[in-house]
C-alpha cells in the first residue's frame, strides 16, 4: 500500500511527467477556462494564456516546457495562419489589395519609426539591437482571429485587410531579421540577396501552382475518401511550412501561403472546412495559447525597476505604434470606429514572430536579457488587449451589420427552407455539398430530403429502404453542422409529392437533378418536370453537377431579357452571390443592359461582395454564339422562365437541351424563378388555363420563324 501512494505521489510530482497525465490537464483548462471566464465577461483567448502563466514553469510549475507542448504549440501556431489564408476572402482582398498593401505598409513603417528612437536614444542600445527590437513592433499574430472567426465576420472588409496588412508585415520583418542576422555575421553579400530571392520565388511557383493542380486532382479522384481530404489538407499545411523555412523565411509564412493555396478548394460552409475548424478551434489553437503563457514571468518585473520599465516601454510603444497605424487606415478607408477598433484588435497582438525575432537576436546575443524578458511581459500585455478590443469590435460590427443591412424583399433568410427531392439515392450527394453552400446560415429550416414511393404492394418495404438509404445524408450534413430532415411519402406521382410536400413544409427553394432520358420519344423536361413547374410557385432548381462543385473556376449565368421583372429574381441572384463566396470564384453575367442595372443595383442595396463581370448577350436566335466564351472550368447557371411570366419566350425552352449535348463535360443549373403566389395554377381551372392558347401562339411563332429561314436560304 506504501508503495501504490509513493507511486501516486511520483506521478504528481511538479512539474508533471506523465505524458497521459500532462494531456489530460490541459484538456481539462481548455475544456474549464473559457466557461468560468465567460462567466466574468473575459474572452476565452485570455483565459487560456493566464491559465498558461499559472501552470507555466514561472508559475506553480506544475508543468515545464517539453517536446510535446511545443510541437503541439508549434501546430496551433501554424494552424491559426493556415486558417487566416483559409478563411481569408479572395475576392475581397483583390479588391481592396491596395487597402492592405497600404496598411501593411503603415503597420510596418509606423512601429519602426517610433519604436528605433525609443529604443536607440531612450533605451541606449546599439543600432542593430535598436533596429531589431523596432522591427520586433512592427510584427504581429493574429492571436484574436479565432474570435472573428466565431463570431462569423472574417469576410468583413476590415478583417481582409487586418489579415493581408499581417502576412505583408510579418514577411518583410523576417526578412529583415535574415538581413541583420546576415550583417552581423558578415554574410550581407550579393549572394545572399540571390540565394533568398530565388528561393522565394521558388516557394511560391511551386505552392500558388503545383499545390492547387495536386489538390484539384486529389479531390478528384478520391472524392468519397472524405477522411483523406483532411489528411491531404495537413499534410500540405506542415511540408508548406517545411517548404518556407527551406527558403529563409519562418514557417507561419508557409501555413499562410497553403491557406491561399487552398482557399477555393475548401468553401467555408464545407464539410472539410467544419473539421479543420473544429479540431484547430478545439486542439491545437488552445495549446499554442496556454504554451504563450507559460513563457510569462511575472517575477520578471518584481526582479528590479529596469526590467519593469522596458517592458513597460516596449508594451507602450507595440499599442500605441499599432494604435496609430489603425488610426491612419481608418482615415485612409473611411472606415467606422468599429472597424477601426477590429483592425488595432488584429493586429496588436504580439506572439509567434515577434518570439521569433526576439528570441533569435537573444541567442546571437544581439539582445540582453531585458529585452528578453520585457518582450515576454509585451506579448502578455498585447494578448489581452487585442482580446478585448477585437471582441467588443465584432460585437460592434454585428449590431451595425444588422441595422444596416436590407432584407430582401423575397425571403427572409430565417425563414428559407430547401427541398432536396431525389428519385436516384447515389446522385443525391453533389446535390446535398450544392444545397448546404448556398443554404442561408441564419435560416431556421433543415435541408429536407425528399424521396416520394409509389402506392403499391410493396409500399411499405420500399419505403424501410428509402429511409435507410436516407439516414446516410443527415450525416453528411451533421459533417458541416447543418441540419438535414429527411422526408419519406407515398403518392401515386412522383412530381405530385414532391409539389404536394413543398406546400406542407413551405418550401421555399426545390432542387432536382437533371431530368434523364428513357427513351428517343422522351423530351429532356416531361410530364413531371412540367407538373412540378405548372403547380409550384416555388424556385426551382434543375442541376447535372458533373464533378465536384469545388473545382469549378467561374460562374458563367446567362440572363434572359425582362429576368428582372420576375419575383424571384432577388432570390436567385442571392443564392448565385453565394455560391460564389463560398467558392472564392468570379461570376460572368451575360444579359442585356437593364438587367445589368438591376443586377448592379441589387448587390450593392444588399451589400453583397462578390467578384463579377458582366457581358452583353442578345443573340437568343443563334444561342451557341456564347460558346466562345464558356470554358471546361465554368459552372454554367441559365435563368429560365415558367411558361406565361413575364420573361418566358419558347426560345428558353430549347436551352436546356442544346446545354446537355454541346457542354455535357461542365456542370449545369437551370433556374426557374419564384412566380408571384397568385394561384392561377389551381387544379379547380384547370379547364380555363391560358396553355392552350400559348401553346397556339408559339406555334406559330415557330411556323413564322420557318417560313423566315426559307426566304433567307434562297
Amino acid at each position: 500500500m506504501t508503495d501504490f501512494f509513493n507511486h501516486l505521489l511520483q506521478e504528481f510530482k511538479f512539474p508533471l511527467g506523465n505524458p497521459v497525465l500532462i494531456f489530460s490537464l490541459i484538456l481539462l483548462i481548455i475544456l474549464l477556462s473559457p466557461i468560468i471566464l465567460r462567466k466574468l465577461r473575459i474572452p476565452s483567448i485570455i483565459g487560456l494564456i493566464i491559465s498558461g502563466v499559472v501552470i507555466g514553469p514561472h508559475g506553480l510549475n506544475i508543468l515545464a516546457k517539453n517536446s510535446a507542448i511545443d510541437l503541439f504549440s508549434t501546430i496551433g501556431l501554424l494552424y491559426i495562419m493556415f486558417i487566416a489564408g483559409l478563411e481569408l476572402d479572395l475576392n475581397e482582398f483583390k479588391s481592396n489589395r491596395n487597402k492592405s498593401f497600404l496598411f501593411g505598409f503603415l503597420t510596418f513603417i509606423i512601429p519602426i519609426s517610433i519604436g528605433f528612437p525609443v529604443c536607440y536614444y531612450g533605451l541606449k542600445y546599439d543600432f542593430n539591437a535598436s533596429l531589431l527590437t523596432a522591427s520586433m513592433f512592427a510584427t504581429h499574430t493574429l492571436v484574436a482571429y479565432p474570435v472573428v472567426s466565431k463570431l462569423g465576420i472574417s469576410k468583413n472588409q476590415a478583417v481582409a485587410i487586418a489579415v493581408g496588412g499581417t502576412i505583408l508585415t510579418d514577411t518583410a520583418v523576417l526578412i529583415m531579421l535574415a538581413v541583420i542576422m546576415a550583417s552581423t555575421q558578415g554574410q550581407l553579400n550579393q549572394e545572399f540577396w540571390i540565394r533568398l530571392g530565388v528561393s522565394l520565388v521558388i516557394f511560391s511557383a511551386f505552392m500558388f501552382i503545383a499545390i492547387p493542380r495536386i489538390a484539384k486532382w486529389f479531390f478528384k479522384k478520391l472524392e468519397s475518401e472524405k477522411h483523406s481530404h483532411y489528411i491531404f489538407v495537413l499534410s500540405v499545411v506542415f511540408f508548406a511550412a517545411f517548404l518556407a523555412e527551406v527558403a529563409g523565411v519562418e514557417p507561419i509564412i508557409g501555413a499562410f501561403v497553403a491557406g491561399l493555396a487552398l482557399n477555393k478548394l475548401i468553401p467555408h460552409s464545407s464539410a472539410l472546412m467544419n473539421r479543420i475548424e473544429f479540431i484547430g478551434n478545439s486542439l491545437f489553437i488552445p495549446f499554442f495559447l496556454i504554451s504563450v503563457g507559460m513563457l510569462v514571468n511575472i517575477n520578471v518585473i518584481l526582479s528590479g525597476y529596469e526590467a519593469g520599465i522596458i517592458a513597460l516601454t516596449l508594451s507602450t510603444v507595440a499599442i500605441s505604434s499599432k494604435w496609430i497605424a489603425a488610426f491612419f487606415a481608418q482615415i485612409a478607408f473611411k472606415y467606422s470606429a468599429a472597424q477601426r477598433q477590429l483592425i488595432f484588435g488584429l493586429s496588436s497582438a504580439h506572439a509567434a514572430a515577434t518570439l521569433a525575432v526576439i528570441l533569435v537576436g537573444y541567442k546571437a546575443q544581439i539582445l540582453d536579457e531585458n529585452i528578453l524578458n520585457g518582450t515576454i511581459i509585451l506579448i502578455l500585455i498585447t494578448c489581452i488587449v487585442a482580446s478585448f478590443a477585437t471582441e467588443k469590435a465584432s460585437k460592434k460590427i454585428i449590431l451595425e451589420t444588422h441595422d444596416d443591412n436590407q432584407v430582401l424583399k423575397t425571403i427572409n433568410a430565417n425563414e428559407e427552407h430547401l427541398l432536396l427531392p431525389t428519385a436516384n439515392i447515389e446522385n443525391i450527394e453533389k446535390l446535398l455539398e450544392f444545397a448546404i453552400l448556398i443554404k442561408a446560415k441564419k435560416s431556421v429550416h433543415p435541408i429536407s430530403i425528399l424521396t416520394v414511393v409509389s402506392n403499391n404492394e410493396e409500399t411499405e418495404v420500399n419505403l424501410i429502404k428509402a429511409r435507410t438509404k436516407l439516414q446516410e445524408f443527415v450525416k453528411q450534413g451533421s459533417a458541416s453542422e447543418t441540419k438535414v430532415n429527411t422526408i419519406t411519402t407515398i403518392d401515386h406521382n412522383g412530381a405530385s409529392g414532391i409539389v404536394r410536400i413543398s406546400r406542407e413544409i413551405m418550401a421555399n427553394i426545390v432542387i432536382l437533378g437533371w431530368p434523364i432520358r428513357s427513351g428517343i420519344l422522351d423530351k429532356l423536361f416531361g410530364e413531371k418536370i412540367d407538373m412540378i413547374l405548372n403547380n409550384t410557385d416555388k424556385t426551382v432548381m434543375m442541376c447535372y453537377l458533373v464533378k465536384p462543385i469545388v473545382l469549378n473556376r467561374r460562374i458563367f449565368v446567362i440572363i434572359p431579357p425582362m429576368a428582372e421583372r420576375e419575383k424571384g429574381f432577388d432570390l436567385w441572384l442571392l443564392k448565385t452571390s453565394k455560391l460564389a463566396q463560398e467558392l472564392s470564384i468570379p461570376i460572368l453575367f451575360n444579359c442585356n443592359k437593364t438587367t445589368e442595372n438591376h443586377i448592379q443595383n441589387n448587390l450593392k442595396r444588399n451589400k453583397i461582395s462578390v467578384s463579377f463581370i458582366i457581358d452583353y448577350f442578345e443573340y437568343w436566335d443563334d444561342f451557341l454564339v456564347i460558346s466562345k466564351r464558356i470554358k471546361e472550368t465554368d459552372l454554367i447557371v441559365m435563368v429560365s422562365a415558367r411558361k406565361g411570366s413575364v420573361s418566358h419566350f419558347s426560345i428558353l425552352d430549347e436551352l436546356p437541351a442544346k446545354l446537355e449535348k454541346h457542354y455535357n463535360s461542365n456542370s449545369k443549373i437551370v433556374i426557374y424563378p419564384q412566380q408571384n403566389n397568385n394561384e392561377f395554377w389551381s387544379d379547380n381551372y384547370e379547364d380555363i388555363s391560358a396553355e392552350p392558347l400559348s401553346k397556339g401562339i408559339e406555334t406559330l411563332q415557330k411556323i413564322g420563324k420557318g417560313i423566315g429561314n426559307i426566304f433567307k436560304s434562297n
